[in-house]
């Protein structure tokens, strides 16, 4: 394969005849990175162009999302608002800032927060909710949890270049879809799309096709996801310690990490053809590795070297 992605070199992918390839849009920014910058890129550009100064958006306490929006502002010029499922994180700002990196690195780029408790939390696409958040912050644009609207998936269709059409598989991490659905959009008829939830549940399957894919060329991997989302075990853990000192590619544990253990075991396996080139997109969450370390030290577990 003729591109700028990195080749793994492991010994076994030679003896299974198998290349793989990772692309690495972790290093597109330091916090914006990966599919957290496709996904904003357009809407950023829509909330200049309706003349918005402000960007508010949704996520869990260790959301990448949260983080990148909050960088986004700084950079952009807007004001961030964070509405951040949790109403007991909210009790004591300065304990909470304390342990979670998370939200520090984003209060620290200027983002405001509102904690709302889960049920709260759920309204998060209600009309009449997201109304009550425009009265309450006015001239807000607002971007949707995880980032992921049309225009993120118009974003994700860049990550693929014309580089990357001799990929015979293209595997990609999923949270809330549309990374996953822009990369469908801009591969490649004979091309398959192997897409590594790092959530489970029987609706990741419909809320894929709610973003309507243009094609039908890609599977859902669903046993990877290690107990659900930002659930772990010391195997997953030693993987990822494993695999950045053989490779030097550091991965996240709540998405890249869960996704590339899947990918490598599926070729173990013997489930991809001899000749088989394989390209993985690195989506970035990088940050969340400070915030997962903080609860296994918590645990006596093995941390994320």
């Amino acid at each position: 394969m003729i591109s700028d992605n990195i080749q793994i070199k492991l010994p076994f992918l030679s003896e299974k005849e198998v290349e793989l390839y990772v692309k690495r849009e972790d290093l597109l920014h330091p916090y914006i990175s990966g599919n957290k910058y496709r996904k904003l890129k357009y809407n950023l550009q829509e909330a200049k162009n309706q003349g918005k100064k402000c960007l508010l958006t949704f996520g869990g306490a260790y959301s990448n999302h949260i983080l990148a929006t909050a960088v986004a502002g700084k950079e952009y010029d807007f004001r961030t608002v964070g509405i951040i499922r949790g109403e007991e994180l909210g009790v004591d700002l300065e304990k909470t800032l304390s342990q979670n990196a998370t939200l520090r690195q984003a209060h620290q780029f200027g983002m405001e927060f509102l904690f709302v408790t889960r049920t709260a939390y759920q309204q998060k696409k209600n009309v009449s909710f997201l109304a009550s958040l425009k009265i309450k912050y006015p001239n807000s644009y607002i971007v949707p949890e995880g980032g992921t609207n049309g225009l993120a998936i118009k974003g994700c269709e860049e990550i693929l270049s014309v580089l990357d059409k001799n990929a015979t598989h293209i595997a990609c991490a999923m949270g809330t879809g549309g990374t996953v659905t822009g990369i469908i959009n801009s591969s490649q008829q004979n091309q398959q799309v192997l897409v590594f939830p790092a959530l489970k549940g029987n609706w990741i399957l419909d809320e894929i096709h709610s973003l309507h894919p243009n094609k039908k060329n890609w599977k859902v991997i669903s046993k990877y996801h290690f107990g659900g989302y930002a659930k772990v075990s010391d195997e997953l853990i030693t993987f990822i310690n494993q695999f950045k000192k053989q490779t030097n590619i550091p991965l996240d544990p709540i998405y890249t990490g869960k996704m590339m253990f899947g990918l490598l075991k599926m070729i173990e396996d013997d489930i991809f053809e001899k000749g088989s080139k394989i390209l993985a997109i690195h989506t970035g969450g990088l940050q969340a590795i400070e915030g997962m370390n903080v609860l296994l030290k918590q645990k006596n577990k093995q941390i994320i070297e």
